[in-house]
């Protein structure tokens, strides 16, 4: 007999929206499986049902909007600390990249919008804040597989197979971390590519071969890049980007 799964549950694994919009959907009645609407939360389905969205969970979807910050030093991606700013608080009308062009920034686009992956407070670039459930599930979701690239200034001396455990070798907080892109881009700058995000990973990743991080900036996540977006500002993921 198969084992019946949680439909809001199904839907984040499919992609379709978060577990959280799921059940706004549900309650909603914009959700149909096997071609029959559920609107009851906590509905139990078959893991190979056909689950389809209404046109109006589809048009709450595009109006939900993807923001790139070029995040600077001294603003915390996430919760705030003591004495400290959340990026967040960045995305104003006025700090909207003058390039950006086709759609105008609006204060309902600052409700739910939450970064997608963290960037410490000393370190700059690319932060992606998202009011969309199938973005953020896609940066920072368990099965999450995408590259975020980082040029990283250093001192001190590297240890004689340092290289090499950047690249595959090292652990932290007792496990092993996942294979690495890590090469010289001239004498005291490195570039890292990594899979994953564990806090204060290339600074303490460095620290363990010999090395001090003296500048971390992300300009890359996915296919997306930081490019000739200014510190400060920002501007809207558009429709033909994807990560």
């Amino acid at each position: 007999m198969t084992e019946l799964i949680r439909l809001s549950k199904l839907m984040a694994e499919r992609g379709l929206c978060s577990r959280r919009e799921a059940d706004v959907y549900i309650e909603r009645g914009w959700v149909y499986v096997d071609d029959q609407k559920i609107d009851v939360l906590g509905t139990r389905v078959d893991p190979a049902s056909k689950i389809k969205l209404s046109g109006q969970a589809k048009a709450a979807q595009q109006q939900r909007v993807t923001i790139l910050l070029h995040k600077p030093i001294g603003y915390v991606s996430g919760q705030p600390e003591p004495g400290y700013k959340p990026a967040v608080t960045l995305i104003q009308r006025d700090s909207q990249w003058r390039e950006d062009s086709g759609q105008t920034f609006s204060p309902a686009m600052l409700k739910g919008l939450a970064p997608a992956g963290r960037l410490d407070i000393d370190s700059t670039g690319l932060l992606v804040l998202t009011q969309d459930g199938r973005v953020a599930r896609q940066l920072i979701g368990e099965d999450s597989d995408i590259e975020k690239e980082y040029l990283v200034r250093v001192e001190g001396q590297l240890s004689e197979d340092g290289l090499d455990l950047l690249n595959h070798g090292l652990a932290l907080d007792g496990y092993a971390l996942k294979p690495a892109q890590v090469a010289w881009q001239n004498e005291d700058q490195l570039k890292f590519i990594l899979k994953e995000g564990k806090k204060r990973q290339i600074r303490r990743m460095c620290e363990l071969v010999g090395l001090r991080v003296t500048g971390l900036k992300r300009v890359r996540i996915g296919q997306v890049k930081l490019g000739h977006l200014p510190l400060g500002q920002w501007r809207f993921l558009h429709e033909d980007e994807q990560f």
